[in-house]
């Protein structure tokens, strides 16, 4: 392994390699329509396939809090390479074992989701002692490659080269196990050779020509604060209470895309329904990857706490406006653009927030303080699979898919409610 980094920017490279990787828990949707048919293989329903996803994103944001910990101890290297063979396993062992909802729930959900877990903060944690005089534009391009990820895992599973769910099957294996067989492959491969940069930088490493107090007074240069001083904070609350809101809405659509957009489409006379659907899943990926660069950017000119008002106000908007405005009156176009845009405001979560930890309770701890924060993504991510999963059975006897927009008013409202709470919320002193 490398000890010693020449220049910070090979860093960004490693860590958009591992977060391509990690970034294939939101290809899942992908997967559902296969694993839910009735007359299918798998036969699983929705809530079941939601609980799936849920547990990894449970399991992936509670991981993080003992990475976190684990970084001060150990090299950040290893604790990347350790996710990222774990990470691999769980897809591997759900390829061969996974014909039942619970190996996929073991293998995908708990084993794949600690993997998660445990390589996701170690890019950002060094990349903010790489970079303190870029916060939210380091963030934004560590984690970037989570949200493009996506992107690539869906079409390389759905469309590119015939789709490898319509062409591959390995062993005799069904075509998602043979799938996942296959990606827990890559996915390991990427996340080992990402590691190999993550080392953090000398003790006393500032940036050429950048000090610490020159930085604009728009942004806080704060007290250092272990994770246990943070907890006592009220700004940590306000930080992870505005991360719940706002990560619910994301979450949801991320899960229910192409099952609601199929349904919605159909209803409003559309040909292509799953095509169109699979579409907006891909632009969804690629705007959500986007989203993490320019909202971070943004926000190292205006501020971290008004990008995330402005950011969850317009996602609260889009929410409530998502199906009588953008579906029901644009269709398919409508529908392409409103989870486009849902997918940018979802992104700019996983620049600001890390960003506003370092920013409110310092870089030396970024690592633990930010697990601590994400957690909020954990709750988030079992209450919005589960809203719209929940939605999603009910709209089986429905005739009308204007059902889902219960859910997205809910994550509509969380968003609103998410501004008014980091309105308040200043930084501590």
């Amino acid at each position: 392994m490398i000890k010693e980094i020449k220049n910070r920017w090979f860093v960004v490279v490693g860590a958009v390699m591992i977060q391509l990787a990690l970034g294939a828990i939101y290809a899942w949707s992908v997967f559902t329509k296969i694993l839910t048919d009735p007359v299918g293989v798998y036969q699983f329903t929705a809530k079941e396939t939601a609980l799936i996803f849920s547990a990894g994103l449970a399991t992936f944001a509670f991981v993080m809090i003992l990475a976190g910990k684990l970084q001060v101890k150990y090299a950040p290297q290893k604790i990347a390479v350790s996710g990222g063979i774990l990470f691999g396993i769980g897809y591997i062992f759900s390829g061969i074992f996974g014909s039942t909802f619970v190996t996929q729930f073991i293998f995908i959900g708990i084993l794949g989701g600690a993997g998660i877990g445990l390589a996701y903060v170690v890019p950002i944690s060094v990349g903010v002692k790489w970079f303190p005089d870029k916060k939210g534009m380091i963030t934004g391009l560590a984690v970037a490659g989570f949200g493009f990820g996506a992107t690539i895992w869906v079409k390389l599973a759905d469309s590119w080269f015939g789709g490898l769910l319509n062409t591959i099957s390995f062993f005799g294996l069904p075509n998602v196990q043979s799938v996942f067989l296959i990606y827990g492959i890559v996915f390991t491969g990427l996340v080992l050779l990402g590691s190999i940069v993550m080392v953090n930088p000398p003790d006393d490493y500032y940036p050429e020509g950048w000090k610490e107090k020159s930085t604009s007074s728009r942004h806080v240069e704060s007290v250092e604060l272990s994770s246990r001083q943070m907890l006592r904070t009220p700004q940590f609350y306000f930080i992870w209470g505005t991360f719940i809101f706002s990560a619910l809405s994301g979450l949801m659509v991320i899960y229910c895309i192409r099952l609601f957009g199929v349904d919605a489409l159909k209803y409003h006379g559309v040909q292509n329904a799953g095509i169109l659907a699979g579409t907006a899943m891909a632009w969804y990926a690629i705007f959500n990857g986007a989203g993490r660069i320019i909202w971070g950017i943004l926000s190292d000119r205006i501020g971290r706490r008004i990008s995330i008002i402005v950011m969850t106000i317009f996602q609260g908007i889009i929410m409530l406006m998502v199906y009588h405005v953008f579906i029901s009156v644009g269709s398919s176009i409508g529908f392409i653009i409103s989870a486009s845009i849902i997918g940018f405001n979802f992104g700019g979560n996983f620049a600001l927030f890390p960003a506003i930890t370092a920013d409110y309770f310092g870089n030396k701890n970024v690592g633990s303080n930010y697990g601590w924060v994400f957690s909020a993504y954990g709750i988030a991510g079992i209450a919005g699979p589960f809203i719209a999963g929940f939605f999603k059975d009910s709209a089986e006897s429905a005739n009308d898919p204007s059902v889902w927009m219960i859910p997205f008013i809910i994550a509509g409202v969380s968003c609103i409610l998410g501004a008014i709470v980091m309105y308040f919320n200043h930084p501590p002193k």
